[in-house]
């Protein structure tokens, strides 16, 4: 058993293969409850990201990108919207232009948090982008985790499972920008993804599908290893309150980019049925990833697995993809570069100028100048 106290995380002693997401460092004041220890003995805190926005209303979009696949002698087509959703459109974007506002700064710079008009003065002091430490409170402190369960029970908040530093393989288990980038993007486009069904590669905690799972109709979250899809799964569980209005269903599965074909061996957990893989290629019309581009080999395999996923779909696809560019100085080149996304990009312009009679690859930039719904630090280098 691994002893953890709130004195050692004063002074924290990272190995040098230690990756840290600062995700959590600027939340507001809010504790983070060391719940467990992982199969791998790597502390498991559970954190709570608050909407800025009432999930009643609809909500409305830094640097995304879109590729839309489009087949010869086919038009798109997908999951239709339901009856009640086509009525409620209108309704919505009426919503979305009373919500959150982009505002600027005294600098011009673009002031990333923000909240709806109708917010208290109480609320936009919640709200203040304090840089904080974790506390960790040990399970068996009886009432600060009825304390969170109050807090949590509304439908304003997501709760996720996560760690808060591992080794580059385990990157997954821990909250990244871009996923809340995306599902801010997600919630400002609610009319786009409603009722579709989604693949997310590279699913990390689920914070992504989850959200996705608000408002579509089925959502496959995919990434490797039993620990961290069960992880994923138990967020799935803890979150599944935001998903039953709507009807949504968020599935995680293990997909593997090192190999070819899904998982299918019923021994095997998070693996695959026939009935799903058909599923998937018969109706999947969105395919999301965020912040996956680290590894270039990696970033290969993933782009590989995009083209063999999206030439046994049906219909055409729109894929999404959320990177911080990550800047580092090298030796190499004795300047600050982004070499993962670099290496990232020239993939992306493979794909477009890829030729193949079947399938067409159009990739077009998101401009981020979508509203914040979401609890975190945006920053230029999304």
């Amino acid at each position: 058993m691994v002893d953890v106290t709130e004195k050692e995380m004063d002074n924290p002693t990272f190995r040098s293969d230690t990756v840290l997401s600062d995700v959590h460092l600027h939340c507001p004041n809010k504790r983070h409850l060391m719940v467990r220890l992982n199969a791998v003995g790597q502390p498991v805190f559970l954190s709570y990201f608050k909407f800025l926005w009432n999930t009643e209303d609809s909500a409305s979009e830094k640097h995304v990108k879109e590729v839309t696949t489009g087949r010869e002698h086919q038009n798109r087509s997908g999951d239709e919207l339901c009856d009640q959703d086509r009525s409620n459109q209108k309704k919505e974007r009426e919503l979305n232009s009373e919500g959150v506002e982009a505002l600027l700064d005294d600098d011009g710079d673009l002031e990333v948090v923000r909240r709806p008009r109708s917010a208290s003065d109480l609320e936009a002091e919640d709200l203040l982008r304090d840089i904080v430490c974790p506390v960790i409170l040990m399970k068996g402190r009886e009432d600060a985790f009825e304390d969170e369960e109050q807090e949590c029970a509304c439908s304003d908040v997501v709760k996720i499972e996560h760690t808060m530093a591992t080794p580059l393989e385990d990157v997954g288990k821990q909250v990244w920008r871009a996923a809340f980038l995306l599902a801010d993007y997600i919630l400002f486009q609610r009319d786009t993804f409603r009722c579709c069904s989604v693949l997310e590669l590279g699913g990390g905690t689920g914070i992504t599908s989850i959200i996705m799972g608000t408002v579509a109709k089925r959502v496959y979250c995919t990434d490797v290893g039993e620990d961290l899809l069960a992880m994923c799964e138990q967020n799935v569980a803890l979150n599944k309150h935001l998903m039953e209005p709507g009807g949504g269903e968020v599935k995680v599965k293990e997909l593997d980019w090192l190999k070819d074909e899904f998982c299918t061996d019923p021994e095997v957990p998070y693996s695959w049925s026939e009935e799903e893989i058909a599923d998937l290629h018969d109706h999947c019309s969105v395919i999301m990833a965020a912040d996956v581009f680290y590894d270039d080999d990696l970033t290969d395999a993933l782009f590989k697995t995009l083209y063999r996923i999206t030439h046994n779909l049906r219909n055409s696809c729109t894929v999404y993809l959320a990177i911080e560019k990550r800047l580092n100085f090298t030796l190499r080149h004795m300047d600050v570069t982004c070499e993962a996304y670099s290496h990232f990009r020239n993939n992306l312009n493979d794909l477009e100028n890829l030729q193949d009679r079947e399938i067409k690859y159009t990739v077009e930039p998101i401009d981020v100048d979508f509203c914040q719904f979401l609890v975190y630090e945006r920053i230029e280098q999304l």
